[in-house]
């Protein structure tokens, strides 16, 4: 019948390829010529999410492996300030071989050279049961640890020989003991067991330990009981946990397992991989309008076989169909690159950083994160390619022909934008499903769909106000004038694009540039010069008058200091309770408690009263009001904590507000002081210089101190804080890199943009330059035009940047933001350059052909 397509016919075995199908697949002999972009911006995308979450899994298959390599056992039982009792160690005895690890801090002095403080390692001969540890040169450890020659053994960080100057063979004192460097310690498997530290490392041998008479009661350090059960399965660790705690069910320990080896760090890892999954988002989204603007260009390609299909009777329909499918198999391609790219990236990074990862990374091929990166992609290259391709449908054969020189303004029928409807509410749904935090996740999308309207808005109203301004009588500002509102402008699509890119750029240039502040400037110009911890209760009064004599005018302040474990709030037990994300880690191990008789420096009231004299005998506590009103404590409510072994319940007595961002000392918990009255526990001061931050001052006190009192641990905050500046640093480095993809998505997205409307200026230079236009009056036309439209984009840019910046750093990060515009506006004026040039590059060809070929064509 006249009008019809042939019936689908058989292939090869019989099977039936439908008809669609088949002339897609015929249509894409032709190759992909104008699907660069497009490929680009959904492998690009695609990947970005693909790698994070490969190498997210690999970590976290990595800490599952290497469990008990990362623990030094099965099982791991960790006590503050104490080692185990007869009773607890007999309890542990009875369900495994047992090793013992004790760490603390301490102060290595190294003559003249000066003082460093140090994280104090205590090891048996039997270190480490589980793992290689590495050393050089390579010797036994019990050889290395060993007396001789009048000087305990001792393996260092090579940090520390490089900051005190020293080499294998020299020796240090700690404690007052003199400790020989025998070798530098490479690499131990138990590292990232015993969390960040703020020293080099330093491995000695209990005995050594024991000699230095720095375990003492109220000293800060941690006893770690490590039990190898060999051919024990999950189920038999759970039986054998259940015998320790039912034997001893009051010691208070920390108890970790080799299946859940560091679950603060793995909680780590998925915060982190969500935040650079909405990034890699945030570039396959950019990238979308790529494939916007490729899909668009693909159809006015194809604006002949379109109107030769309906000629012969195709149902609009059944024409989109055929192109959807086309778009989907090319998207297909791009996805299956970016999927590559991405399950490779772990691989790579074994391969190339395997000696020097901290971490424990376990390559693997990770079917549900590479499906979901695929599910991204596809979602994506749906949503915005149907309705560039649905808007033929409606289009009748003459208008497609016509459409060259008079673009159709057919609306897009309803089942094209219910389409486009589902996958946009698909792409919600996969983001908030698989987030750690649905709340940043929805926040993200949020922003993202109000960065998309308004930049929209952006474009439209530039159009409108380039519609309504006077026309220059010059030509080439009233041709870019008319370029800019024209019908079929590139205005939406450059907007768009560079709009998205300077708005991240901005945002990021903010973030970075508070958080540097907040860490180097702002914090040292108020806070404490040095820190001394572990301070002996009998001596404090002695410590405090020579450093009095050592900096004389000094601001110095003492607080007892011990340790202690919340175990229940309100009589629920701390592991029932559900705190949030943000306030878990005051539940989460051992926290630093003091007792005072006044209300500390720092520290204000918001409910409740400040215990006297008499009432302070009771055992009452101040807590902090925010972290309160986040476990739902209230004035009334009771604290449960495990001190040195004791548990005991206080009374909350009030709450306050505590200006931590001072350094001064303060806590989350400040007992009454007959809470803890008689127990053992030590003093911790601080030392303010009067003239502020003052290097050389600080080295000679360290050292001066190290001497006098060999048992205090020395900090000082410019070097705290320069430990957590790094950390931030390489977070912020892979922030960087992860938005550097959408970055470059959005240089893509214009390219293609500009590639996109290629066809239209080809036309406008051949009737101008037949009308007598010459190179250099075109050429100043675009310069105008893509200037203008660069700095309209900047300008949002910037507003929108920074809006976003102070969002993320007052809400998100809790810091003061200080507008600092200086790298953002580079940034945003770097990128107008980009685009004008980017412009003029696609252009300068065009300018450059002969009319005559063209007009033929035309």
């Amino acid at each position: 019948m006249h009008g019809t397509l042939p019936k689908p016919r058989a292939g090869a075995g019989g099977v039936r390829i439908p008809l669609t199908l088949r002339l897609a697949l015929r249509e894409l002999r032709g190759g992909l010529s104008g699907f660069a972009v497009f490929l680009a911006c959904i492998a690009l995308g695609v990947a970005a999410i693909a790698g994070v979450a490969s190498i997210s899994r690999s970590l976290t298959d990595g800490l599952g492996r290497e469990g008990a390599r990362i623990l030094g056992g099965d099982l791991t039982y960790s006590l503050i300030n104490r080692a185990a009792t007869p009773e607890e160690r007999a309890a542990l005895d009875a369900q495994g071989a047992v090793s013992v690890v004790t760490t603390l801090r301490a102060m290595a002095v190294a003559g003249e050279a000066g003082a460093a403080l140090v994280e104090l390692k205590a090891v048996g001969t039997d270190y480490p049961t589980v793992g290689d540890l590495v050393t050089e040169p390579a010797q036994p450890l019990p050889d290395l640890l060993a007396e001789r020659d009048g000087a305990l053994g001792a393996v260092a960080d090579p940090v520390l020989l490089t900051r005190l100057d020293l080499k294998v063979g020299d020796r240090i004192m700690i404690a007052g003991k003199p400790f020989a460097i025998r070798a530098t310690l490479v690499s131990e498997p138990d590292r990232i067991a015993n969390g960040i530290g703020f020293g080099p490392r330093v491995l000695v041998s209990h005995q050594a330990l024991e000699e230095t008479g720095l375990i003492r009661p109220g000293s800060l350090n941690r006893w770690s009981y490590r039990l190898r059960v060999p051919g024990a399965n999950d189920d038999e660790l759970e039986r054998r946990t259940a015998a320790i705690a039912k034997a001893v069910p009051e010691a208070g320990w920390e108890m970790r397992a080799r299946t859940n080896a560091d679950p603060r760090f793995a909680k780590s890892i998925e915060r982190f991989t969500q935040f650079l999954t909405l990034v890699g988002l945030t570039a396959l989204i950019v990238g979308g309008v790529g494939v916007a603007n490729a899909v668009a260009a693909f159809v006015e390609r194809k604006r002949g076989s379109i109107a030769t299909l309906k000629s012969v009777g195709a149902p609009g329909g059944q024409v989109v169909l055929l192109y959807l499918t086309q778009v989907l198999l090319i998207a297909g391609l791009g996805i299956a690159i970016g999927l590559a790219l991405g399950a490779a990236l772990p691989f790579g990074l074994d391969a190339l950083f395997r000696e020097s990862l901290p971490l424990p990374l376990n390559p693997t091929i990770a079917p549900r994160e590479l499906l979901l990166a695929a599910a991204y992609g596809f979602l994506t290259a749906l949503a915005f390619a149907i309705l560039p391709l649905g808007r033929a449908h409606d289009i009748p054969v003459s208008g497609l022909f016509r459409d060259v020189v008079d673009p159709g303004t057919a609306g897009t029928r309803l089942r094209y934008r219910l389409i486009l409807a589902a996958a946009l509410a698909g792409l919600v749904a996969l983001a908030l499903v698989t987030a750690f935090d649905r709340r940043l996740a929805l926040i993200f999308l949020v922003a993202a769909g109000l960065a998309f309207g308004l930049l929209r808005v952006v474009a439209l109203g530039l159009m409108a106000g380039a519609r309504r301004l006077p026309r220059p009588r010059s030509a080439a500002p009233r041709m870019a004038l008319a370029n800019l509102h024209r019908p079929g402008a590139l205005t939406p699509a450059i907007v768009l694009s560079l709009g998205l890119g300077v708005t991240l750029l901005v945002t990021l240039s903010l973030i970075d540039a508070n958080v540097r502040r907040t860490l180097t400037n702002s914090l040292p110009a108020k806070a404490p010069n040095l820190f001394f911890l572990d301070i002996p209760s009998s001596d404090a009064d002695a410590f405090h008058a020579f450093l009095g004599t050592q900096a004389p005018g000094a601001k110095i302040e003492r607080v007892p200091m011990m340790r202690g474990r919340i175990t229940a709030l309100n009589g629920v037990e701390a592991g029932a309770i559900k705190p949030p994300e943000d306030a878990a880690w005051v539940l989460d191990g051992d926290r630093g408690i003091t007792y005072a008789e006044d209300l500390p420096e720092g520290s204000s009231l918001v409910a409740g009263t400040w215990w006297n004299a008499e009432e302070g005998k009771a055992p009452l506590v101040s807590f902090d009001a925010e972290l309160a009103g986040k476990l739902d404590l209230k004035v009334g409510g009771t604290v449960t904590v495990n001190v040195l072994g004791r548990t005991l319940t206080a009374k909350i007595a009030n709450l306050r507000k505590v200006e931590w961002r001072s350094l001064g000392i303060n806590f989350v918990m400040v007992f009454s002081p007959g809470t803890f009255r008689g127990a053992p526990h030590s003093d911790l001061a601080t030392l303010t210089l009067p003239n502020g931050p003052d290097a050389k001052a600080e080295a000679v006190i360290l050292r001066d101190v190290a001497r006098a009192y060999p048992s205090v641990t020395s900090v000082r905050v410019k070097e705290a804080l320069e430990a957590v500046s790094d950390i931030v640093g390489k977070l912020v480095l892979a922030i960087r890199g992860a938005s550097g993809i959408a970055v470059v998505a959005s240089l893509f997205v214009l390219a293609g943009a500009l590639a996109a409307g290629h066809r239209a200026r080809l036309y406008d230079a051949v009737v101008l330059k037949t009308l007598g236009a010459t190179r250099g009056r075109l050429l100043t036309a675009y310069i105008l035009e893509y200037g203008a439209l660069g700095c309209a984009t900047a300008i949002f840019g910037l507003a929108a940047g920074t809006l976003a910046g102070w969002v993320i750093v007052t809400r998100v990060m809790k810091l003061e933001f200080t507008l600092d515009l200086s790298g953002a506006i580079l940034a945003a004026a770097l990128a107008v350059v980009f685009a004008i040039v980017l412009g003029l590059v696609g252009t300068w060809r065009i300018l450059g052909q002969k009319p005559a070929p063209y007009l033929r064509q035309f």
